[in-house]
């Protein structure tokens, strides 16, 4: 569980929200540094050749998709609130990037370079004003059912993505599940098995490994027995046979200082990209954050993440990086690799650094399908099984959310399926809190307190109908109230005075409270009239300032069942107490 390092409570509270890292920097020792050094040295291997991808998607030259990973990386790291999560570029950040700046510069040029630049500033400007106004709790409408239908279909898309590096076939990039699946298919004749088999001796090394040997960093002995496999077939086949792609050699320098471009025509062309990128790159970073949290049972502070996405896309804007947000293949690959606390993160960044100048031409040896037997791995590891199967036992609507989610991400772009689920469990929150329960109460003549029970085989009072509302009376409920209660008068008309027990009821905005003065005035009108029991100060508050009280009437509220019951007795019809043979309240013995 990630809680707070006793270390840290000696500190002012002020110095750990300016420095979140001492929350958990007194966690760190020689194991811990072990197991980060460790996964954060997977993770910067692995980030070479992606980087290098999503530069090319985005439209920016080769190198910045390494930049983009090194600081960002690090500052996301100590600033947010995640233990694992792992910020950098991103198929979705590329591909928004490209299709919003290639209208405005030739992508790989100058001017798009500095445009892109320009949007990573104004993108961490506003992520972290949000952060800095306390906005993270907008994440909590992201569900549970959201983040495990999410994290399955990006684990799916995961191993989708890399079947043609697997198989050694040709697919088009960019291309959605579908697509991507169709044109596997129908190249499925093409599949190199020199390729394959390097793949699966990476993949099941790597399986092997892990249970047999859980102390090792499995992914990186994997992968160099991929790499060593590759290698022994290209001496005995030769390469020309085998056709086994590797990385490459790949750009040796750190990221150079830059400064965005802050014109006012690049500001107001640029402000409704950077609104858009914004919204969904913390809607990816913290639905990431969180689906891995809860796989290790930390606690994820929505503010402090935005906070940490911010700084890093402010010091990338400086440091030659375009937009960046949290990665689910690394950050995966980073808990999938032991990591213990955000020192992996911020060791995948540095490393980055160390390789890129030091070992970079080496990249040229590491095959395609040793990486694709590792990300393999890795998306077998997210799909949550368990919580799957939880989630279909036990709720209808959770596994709607969860399905439509999971559907999303398979054949919409991957941020929309996160807005998509989150939409949908919205609108079945919506449909619940505006259907609150409206039941209907009797004594129990057993209970020597007479206390109130829900049944339809007990005595009503012919003239006096009890009800509890469980529930809060808002704009959106109003309705479904009224008509149950007017389902009431229409089974037992006689029944002209309602007493509502409103212990139920934790809020009520002015519609509801309009509703109840209305319904107190229908019901005098017709001879009887409104009572209220165990009403709430929060409830009673309202009721008083916007004059429903009197509407409804003060000596008409009680602070009681039994006070109301012998208040509201007085102003029944005698005649009627008088030949009715129910008797079901203890004050009808006075009859």
């Amino acid at each position: 569980m990630h809680a707070t390092h006793p270390a840290a409570l000696s500190c002012p509270l002020w110095l750990v929200r300016l420095f979140p890292f001492l929350r958990w920097w007194g966690l760190v020792n020689r194991n811990t540094l072990r197991a980060d050094l460790s996964a954060g040295l997977t993770g910067a291997v692995v980030v070479l050749p992606q980087g290098v991808a999503f530069a090319t998607i985005a439209g920016m030259p080769p190198e910045y998709g390494l930049y983009a990973g090194m600081i960002p990386a690090v500052i996301a790291a100590l600033f947010g609130s995640s233990m694992h999560l792992v910020s950098g570029p991103t198929t979705a950040a590329s591909v928004v990037l490209f299709s919003s700046l290639s209208a405005l510069a030739e992508p790989g040029s100058a001017d798009y370079v500095a445009l892109a630049l320009t949007l990573t500033f104004m993108v961490g400007i506003i992520q972290l004003t949000l952060g800095a106004l306390r906005l993270g709790t907008l994440v909590n409408f992201i569900s549970h059912a959201v983040i495990v239908g999410f994290t399955a279909g990006a684990a799916v898309l995961i191993a989708t993505k890399q079947l043609k590096n697997f198989f050694g076939v040709e697919l088009p990039r960019g291309g959605h599940f579908h697509d991507t699946l169709y044109a596997f298919a129908q190249n499925i004749s093409e599949v190199n098995g020199y390729v394959t088999l390097v793949a699966a001796v990476t993949l099941l090394s790597g399986i092997l490994l892990k249970r047999l040997f859980p102390r090792l960093p499995y992914m990186i002995v994997a992968m160099l027995l991929g790499s060593a496999v590759a290698a022994a077939l290209d001496h005995w086949f030769g390469s020309a046979t085998t056709q086994i792609r590797t990385v490459g050699a790949l750009p040796s320098s750190l990221p150079p200082l830059s400064a965005p471009a802050l014109t006012l025509e690049n500001i107001q062309r640029l402000a409704p990209t950077a609104v858009a990128v914004t919204l969904f790159a913390l809607t990816e970073a913290v639905s990431i954050g969180r689906s891995l949290a809860m796989r290790s049972g930390q606690h994820i502070n929505g503010s402090q993440e935005f906070i940490g996405q911010g700084l890093s896309n402010l010091a990338g804007s400086f440091f030659s990086g375009y937009v960046a947000t949290g990665s689910f293949n690394r950050s995966a690959l980073n808990f999938q690799a032991g990591a213990k606390t955000p020192l992996g993160a911020v060791f995948a960044g540095s490393l980055l650094m160390v390789i890129v100048v030091a070992v970079a031409p080496m990249a040229a040896y590491l095959p395609n399908a040793a990486m694709a037997g590792i990300l393999f791995l890795v998306a077998w590891g997210l799909i949550d099984f368990h919580h799957i199967k939880y989630i279909i036992r036990s709720s209808r609507s959770d596994t709607a959310v969860m399905a439509t989610t999971f559907f999303g991400a398979l054949f919409l772009e991957l941020e929309f399926a996160i807005f998509l689920g989150v939409m949908l469990s919205l609108v079945l929150y919506l449909n619940r809190t505006s259907r609150p329960k409206v039941l209907p109460r009797v004594p129990d003549p057993a209970d020597p307190k007479r206390k109130l029970v829900t049944t339809g085989n007990l005595p009503e009072c012919p003239q006096l109908k009890i009800a509890r509302v469980d529930g809060s009376l808002f704009f959106g409920s109003i309705a479904h109230v009224q008509e149950s209660l007017r389902s009431f008068e229409e089974r037992r008309p006689g029944q002209r005075h309602l007493l509502l027990n409103a212990e139920g009821i934790n809020f009520v905005d002015l519609a509801g409270a309009e509703m109840l003065g209305q319904t107190a005035q229908k019901r005098r009108q017709a001879g009887g009239g409104l009572y209220l029991c165990n009403v709430k100060g929060a409830v009673r508050q309202v009721l008083d300032e916007s004059g429903m009280a009197e509407a409804i009437g003060r000596d008409h509220l009680f602070t009681s069942k039994s006070i109301a019951i012998a208040q509201v007795k007085q102003h029944l019809d005698p005649q009627i107490c008088q030949a009715c043979h129910a008797r079901i309240f203890k004050e009808c013995g006075n009859a």
